[in-house]
């Protein structure tokens, strides 16, 4: 059914439509934009995992009946060397203990 659908002169149709719409000067911005995007997410993910991690290990090791300190409040690095975008994260609160 899609035999051939991908050729080498639909990729060439395809870049240069890209480059029609949004222009040669905007690419590199968006392309940049795209990567500290991604540093992000990773970043934002990994620190998730090491939370739920530690909160584990943190939990099974307390006592029971005893409540945990909250954690340090955590900053958000946007990029290496991008001191401007970098924000502290508001964490939510626990409500299961109400």
């Amino acid at each position: 059914m899609f035999r051939g659908a991908l050729e080498p002169w639909h990729l060439v149709l395809l870049v240069l439509v890209i480059v029609l719409v949004f222009g040669s000067k905007k690419l590199p911005d968006m392309a940049r934009s795209l990567g500290k995007s991604a540093r992000i997410l990773k970043s934002e993910a990994k620190a998730m995992k090491d939370e739920a991690s530690s909160n584990t290990a943190a939990n099974s090791a307390a006592p029971a009946g005893e409540e945990q300190p909250s954690a340090a409040q955590r900053t958000i690095q946007a990029a290496p060397g991008d001191v401007n975008s970098s924000r502290p994260v508001n964490e939510p609160t626990d409500t299961t203990q109400r």
